[in-house]
């Protein structure tokens, strides 16, 4: 049979009997210490694909590793039918969109009798997520899927409503005028969930400061750091593009780039007048509103003109865009004589240093033209980022810069000059707003974003709009402290994380279209998707006892959920009120406080910006401070040859399709060693072949063939113990212990691999030395297959089935062992050390064979130096902080000994760190006792006989001069 259809029929064999059996389905056992993890429920406008499958499967190690330790563990798993993308994507089958008929047919493998039906949202989303739970028991995830919904299920319904409303009480949700995201084309605002790419619309606001010409046009210059208003040398426009002027309702005649104007108009009230070239722009001379200097109008390619207002002010010596063009110029007979009085004015000095940090890094970065867009907008985001953290204003700004008002001359002197860049923003900004000067608009950071029905998204200040105001100081602090006692991986997302709840203002949280649930005060608006996503974990404790008592879903009240998940009112009174027994409501809340908290949440780093975050925030609004969650995995992306999958890149694998190829156990080991979780994962053919086909399928057989065979062979099994079977036991155990902390840790790459990698090998060279292994063995592969388990469980499952059939391996608790002999750990691991040296050794001398060895051991009073010189660079001493030190705590005069002492100092910093570790840990072990433990060791791997004595023997010969060489972890060797 091939290999890879072997490993396919195994996953539907065990998947079919798990389920069967209800391995994972669980209850609260007062008497098992639980854990509860979710990973983020998928949106099934498509099949589950590699990227969800990585997520899933994180989730799904951890859980068994966690049912492996004897936790009572909860893994559920819904599907997230709300929002726009679902409707989006059905109206496009509606259509007749080819481009995506052909992506559903040639990709994801959907009957054409299905696409034609895929009209109806419904039947769309309900295909998909039929065929992703399909695959998500076939991918052996260890889900109880009792506790499965839908977010448009009538139950949930009633608990968003729960939810929303004790935020509206609360005061965090509000009515009110702010800037958001929209789509022009349904008129409703739009969050990531709602954007091809799922792009979060990431909102900027900009000062649009007014630059005047004679006639006292407005040329609005939109900046997120008017602090450089003092360096401004000219301004931009794009001579290819079309420029509008506009009346506002203030009666002010601007000048905006024709594509910002039809942005714009979603925030500001005007009238266009007529259009005018971009070219006839350039010439034109304006006046600064802050330093009162004329300058010119310039054109520059770089400048998109629908971005913001169309038009740029320039900052030469601290914009790398701006100087790079301002050089262009000079180079251009055209503008050569116009632009030759134009200098760039350094007004930031960073570190200390007075310096055009622009010029300064296309200098660095070598920047010869404005075409060198990627690296000008890294090169660029280095020099806002380092004048943003350690620059300041320089200190006579305030005599350097054209001034005609006096008061304005104080203000700079009193609040600009000398102040840190940001200080000095806020001060200016203020200045020009109450001055008249400019105005706020807003735009899109990361333009284009596009909504999933193809419309460019713009920004609206959109009025009577519903609000979770994530804004509210008191709420934000919660946040923040309690993300200080979660556990995040990784530890470095908690800036994002931090700086997410920093930026975070209002959001608005219900659109008029889309699947969902209608806010409980207002059904014409939809709460949207990442607003409906947040404590849903807390609805998995109990839907499942819901649906068993059969409560219908008009007695979920919002006091039936304020009892079951705050124990707030009368039990009695609310049976009496909804007619439910008051031992089911006790129940229900009983089950809901046994799981929580969440233990450990796990999503795409993705989400960090919106759904982590709020799930934080939320959680620290509606529950007390024991229920809050305890952890949170953001996982990196998975990328398909370099590139993030996409609809429009069709590089989507969906994750049927690939294990119905290779096997289930094949895929899951591919997904987990490839990468560190937090890591990006790159997928691409050729590895597919070379891991997927070969490596790992014929590893995970030649697991299953090892372990049967060595099994069927137990009755031959020895009793007693020798040293090589102690060495073997205690090298076991600690490696197990590493893979235990890594998975702690959730550093799972480096724990699968150590699991199929190096404990394979630990196994192998055993058998090789003993030939027949001490049953001790046994005892070592139930704990091995226990961790094998967690990463491909079918293959474990079969190979327990054969071998200790002791109920399923599923949810078997296995006791990990944790006592380790040192002393054994380090003489074994010394006597590594010495037969690489030996073999160095034959290797330099050419030696086709060896006879013998000896090895003269260091005496004791030089091992505990050794130790001491080892303990002082653990501290972090330098060598002459320890020659100092060891002289006088051996009474010797320094000269004397720092010959030897540097010797020592030389081979503590070049051995292994294992032995170093070891080495003090067995602070009472003498080298020579340790080598003679691990001597029949040394023997079976040199092959030669061996001999070990003290360098301080007198009575032994000296042979090759090599007793007087003698060092601690450095004995004296001679080969013959």
């Amino acid at each position: 049979m091939d290999i890879n259809k072997y490993f396919v029929e195994l996953a539907i064999k065990w998947s079919n009997k798990w389920l069967k059996e209800r391995a994972f389905e669980v209850n609260p056992d007062k008497d098992t210490k639980k854990f509860f993890i979710t990973a983020a429920f998928m949106y099934p406008n498509g099949p589950i694909h590699i990227g969800h499958g990585r997520t899933y499967l994180i989730a799904d190690i951890i859980a068994r590793f966690k049912r492996l330790q004897g936790y009572n563990t909860l893994f559920p798993m819904g599907f997230h039918y709300t929002g726009t993308p679902i409707i989006s994507m059905a109206e496009a089958i509606a259509n007749g969109d080819r481009e995506l008929i052909e992506l559903f047919k040639d990709i994801y493998e959907v009957p054409e009798s299905d696409i034609e039906r895929m009209s109806d949202p419904l039947h769309l989303a309900r295909y998909f997520h039929r065929i992703s739970k399909e695959t998500m028991c076939l991918f052996g995830l260890s889900i109880d899927w009792r506790r499965e919904f839908t977010t448009i299920d009538p139950e949930f319904k009633s608990f968003i409503h729960w939810q929303f409303l004790k935020l509206h009480e609360k005061g965090l949700i509000e009515k009110g005028t702010h800037p958001v995201g929209w789509c022009p084309r349904h008129e409703m605002p739009v969050g990531m969930h709602d954007t091809k790419g799922d792009a979060e619309p990431e909102i900027g606001e900009f000062i649009a400061i007014f630059f005047k010409d004679k006639d006292n046009m407005v040329y609005p210059t939109a900046t997120l750091r008017p602090e450089t208003i003092f360096g401004v040398t000219n301004l931009w426009i794009n001579p290819e593009e079309t420029y509008v002027k506009i009346k506002t309702a203030e009666g002010s005649i601007w000048i905006i780039g024709e594509k910002a104007a039809s942005r714009l108009k979603h925030q500001l009230n005007f009238v266009i007048i007529e259009s005018i070239k971009g070219s006839s722009l350039v010439g034109m001379k304006v006046r600064n509103p802050i330093t009162n200097e004329e300058i010119l109008v310039l054109p520059a390619a770089f400048v998109d003109a629908s971005f913001a207002t169309g038009i740029v002010m320039s900052v030469p010596a601290h914009a790398p865009y701006d100087a790079i063009a301002l050089e262009d110029m000079k180079n251009d007979p055209l503008y050569s004589d116009m632009i030759s009085s134009i200098k760039p004015r350094i007004i930031i000095e960073t570190n200390g240093k007075r310096i055009a940090t622009a010029y300064e890094i296309l200098k660095n970065m070598n920047i010869k033209s404005q075409n060198e867009k990627e690296k000008l907008d890294e090169a660029t985001k280095a020099v806002y980022l380092l004048e943003l953290q350690s620059g300041r204003m320089i200190q006579e700004l305030y005599e350097i810069v054209p001034t005609p008002l006096e008061n304005l001359r104080d203000f700079i002197k009193l609040n600009i000059a000398g102040k840190n860049v940001k200080e000095a923003r806020e001060n200016i900004r203020s200045y020009i707003i109450t001055s008249g000067l400019g105005t706020s608009i807003y735009e899109l950071l990361n333009k284009p974003v596009y909504c999933r029905c193809g419309t460019e998204i713009v920004v609206k200040i959109l009025q009577d709009q519903w609000f979770i105001n994530y804004g509210d100081n008191v709420w934000k602090d919660m946040a923040r402290e309690w993300l200080k006692n979660m556990k995040i991986v990784p530890q470095e997302s908690v800036a994002q994380f931090e700086a997410t709840i920093d930026w975070l203002k209002r959001r608005a949280c219900a659109r008029t279209r889309g699947l969902g649930v209608p806010l409980p005060w207002d059904n014409r608006w939809i709460i949207e998707s990442l607003s409906d996503s947040t404590i849903y974990m807390a609805f998995y404790t109990i839907i499942h006892k819901v649906r068993e008592y059969g409560i219908d879903s008009s007695k979920l009240t919002k006091e039936f959920w304020d009892y079951v998940f705050l124990r707030q009112g009368s039990v009695e009174e609310l049976s009496r009120s909804l007619n439910i027994p008051t031992g089911i409501l006790e129940e229900l809340n009983r089950e809901f406080e046994y799981w929580y908290p969440l233990d450990v949440r796990v999503s795409g780093k993705d989400l960090i910006p919106n759904h982590l975050t709020f799930f934080v925030f939320n959680h620290v609004a509606l529950f007390p401070r024991k229920l809050y969650p305890k952890g949170i995995v953001a996982n990196g992306w998975v990328l398909i040859k370099q590139q993030k999958m996409s609809k429009s890149a069709r590089n989507i694998i969906p994750l049927k399709k690939l294990i119905t190829t290779y096997g289930s156990d094949v895929v899951r080991l591919l997904l987990a060693l490839n990468a560190e979780v937090h890591q990006d994962e790159n997928i691409d053919y050729d590895m597919l072949e070379k891991l997927c086909k070969n490596e790992y399928p014929q590893l995970l057989r030649a697991l299953l063939d090892e372990i049967t065979e060595l099994f069927y062979k137990k009755e031959s099994l020895r009793d007693e113990v020798n040293t090589i079977d102690r060495w073997f036991w205690n090298e076991f155990v600690y490696r197990i212990q590493n893979v235990v902390r890594a998975l702690e840790e959730v550093r799972l790459r480096d724990a699968g691999i150590s699991i199929y990698y190096d404990i394979r090998d630990l196994i192998r060279v055993y058998i090789g030395l003993v030939g027949t292994p001490n049953r001790k063995l046994l005892d070592a592969i139930k704990v091995w297959l226990g961790l094998i388990n967690i990463y491909t469980p079918f293959i474990a499952e079969e190979i327990w089935s054969r071998t200790f059939a002791d109920g399923m391996l599923a949810n078997k608790v296995i006791e990990i062992p944790k006592e380790v002999d040192m002393d054994v750990l380090l003489a074994f691991r010394y006597a590594d050390a010495i037969i690489d040296a030996v073999n160095n050794i034959v290797r330099a001398t050419r030696r086709t064979q060896i006879r013998r060895v000896v090895i003269y051991v260091a005496p004791r009073s030089m091992q505990v130096i050794m130790r001491r010189i080892l303990e002082e660079i653990g501290a972090g001493a330098r060598p002459s902080e320890i020659i100092d030190k060891l002289s006088r705590e051996l009474k010797v005069d320094k000269k004397g000994v720092a010959s030897i002492l540097k010797s020592l100092y030389n081979i503590a910093t070049t051995v292994r760190d294992d032995i170093k570790e070891f080495y003090l840990k067995c602070r009472d072990a003498d080298e020579l006792e340790l080598l003679m433990m691990a001597r029949e060791y040394i023997v079976k791997k040199i092959r030669a006989e061996v001999e070990i004595y003290s360098a301080a023997d007198d009575s032994v010969p000296d042979l090759g001069d090599k007793k007087k060489v003698a060092l601690p972890l450095r004995p004296g060797i001679y080969v013959e």
